[in-house]
Protein backbone atom coordinates (compact mmCIF):
# COMPACT_ATOMS: atom_id res chain seq x y z
CA UNK A 1 0.00 0.00 0.00
CA UNK A 2 1.52 3.43 -0.83
CA UNK A 3 0.39 6.61 1.19
CA UNK A 4 -1.30 9.23 -1.85
CA UNK A 5 -2.92 12.30 -1.59
CA UNK A 6 -6.20 12.94 -3.16
CA UNK A 7 -7.56 16.04 -4.33
CA UNK A 8 -11.00 16.98 -4.40
CA UNK A 9 -12.72 19.41 -6.56
CA UNK A 10 -14.68 21.79 -5.01
CA UNK A 11 -17.91 20.39 -6.80
CA UNK A 12 -17.23 17.44 -4.26
CA UNK A 13 -16.14 18.44 -0.91
CA UNK A 14 -19.50 18.64 0.57
CA UNK A 15 -19.90 15.04 -0.34
CA UNK A 16 -16.24 14.21 0.60
CA UNK A 17 -16.50 15.83 4.20
CA UNK A 18 -15.94 19.61 2.93
CA UNK A 19 -12.12 18.44 2.62
CA UNK A 20 -9.89 19.44 -0.65
CA UNK A 21 -7.65 16.99 0.41
CA UNK A 22 -7.48 13.26 1.28
CA UNK A 23 -4.26 11.62 2.12
CA UNK A 24 -5.39 7.48 2.22
CA UNK A 25 -3.02 4.50 1.84
CA UNK A 26 -3.88 2.95 -1.52
CA UNK A 27 -1.91 0.39 -3.93
CA UNK A 28 -4.68 1.76 -7.05
CA UNK A 29 -6.71 4.33 -8.14
CA UNK A 30 -9.94 2.32 -7.60
CA UNK A 31 -9.06 1.29 -4.01
CA UNK A 32 -7.85 5.32 -3.35
CA UNK A 33 -11.36 5.95 -4.30
CA UNK A 34 -13.39 3.39 -2.42
CA UNK A 35 -11.46 5.02 0.44
CA UNK A 36 -12.58 8.39 0.29
CA UNK A 37 -16.40 6.24 -0.74
CA UNK A 38 -15.83 4.86 2.97
CA UNK A 39 -15.69 7.89 4.96
CA UNK A 40 -17.83 9.89 2.65
CA UNK A 41 -20.59 7.76 0.51
CA UNK A 42 -22.35 8.81 -2.17
CA UNK A 43 -18.91 9.88 -3.41
CA UNK A 44 -18.11 7.52 -5.72
CA UNK A 45 -21.73 7.53 -7.39
CA UNK A 46 -20.36 11.45 -8.97
CA UNK A 47 -17.09 10.11 -10.09
CA UNK A 48 -18.03 6.26 -11.34
CA UNK A 49 -21.58 4.65 -13.43
CA UNK A 50 -23.28 2.28 -11.70
CA UNK A 51 -21.28 -0.33 -13.84
CA UNK A 52 -18.24 0.89 -11.95
CA UNK A 53 -16.44 2.76 -14.88
CA UNK A 54 -15.39 6.61 -14.61
CA UNK A 55 -18.02 8.76 -15.71
CA UNK A 56 -17.39 10.27 -19.63
CA UNK A 57 -17.60 13.84 -18.05
CA UNK A 58 -14.97 13.10 -15.20
CA UNK A 59 -11.31 13.22 -15.53
CA UNK A 60 -8.63 11.90 -13.17
CA UNK A 61 -5.04 12.31 -13.17
CA UNK A 62 -2.32 10.94 -11.13
CA UNK A 63 0.37 13.25 -11.44
CA UNK A 64 -0.09 14.77 -14.67
CA UNK A 65 -0.95 11.78 -16.65
CA UNK A 66 -4.98 10.55 -17.22
CA UNK A 67 -5.37 7.05 -15.85
CA UNK A 68 -7.47 6.79 -19.54
CA UNK A 69 -3.94 6.67 -20.94
CA UNK A 70 -3.10 3.91 -18.19
CA UNK A 71 -4.63 1.04 -16.34
CA UNK A 72 -8.26 2.80 -15.26
CA UNK A 73 -9.00 2.53 -12.16
CA UNK A 74 -6.47 -0.53 -11.91
CA UNK A 75 -3.60 2.18 -12.26
CA UNK A 76 -1.09 1.28 -9.99
CA UNK A 77 0.42 4.38 -7.20
CA UNK A 78 3.37 5.02 -5.46
CA UNK A 79 4.09 6.66 -2.20
CA UNK A 80 3.60 10.80 -2.89
CA UNK A 81 1.43 10.19 -5.87
CA UNK A 82 -1.03 12.91 -6.15
CA UNK A 83 -4.33 11.81 -7.37
CA UNK A 84 -6.33 14.93 -8.74
CA UNK A 85 -10.48 14.34 -9.88
CA UNK A 86 -11.44 17.07 -12.16
CA UNK A 87 -15.20 16.78 -13.13
CA UNK A 88 -16.09 18.84 -16.40
CA UNK A 89 -17.42 21.87 -15.49
CA UNK A 90 -20.38 23.37 -17.80
CA UNK A 91 -22.08 26.57 -18.42
CA UNK A 92 -22.67 29.38 -20.46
Amino acid sequence: MSRVSVLIPQALRPLAGGASLREVSAATVEEALNAIERDAPGFLARILTPEGEVRPLVNIFVGDTSIRERAGLATTLADGDIIAVIPAVAGG
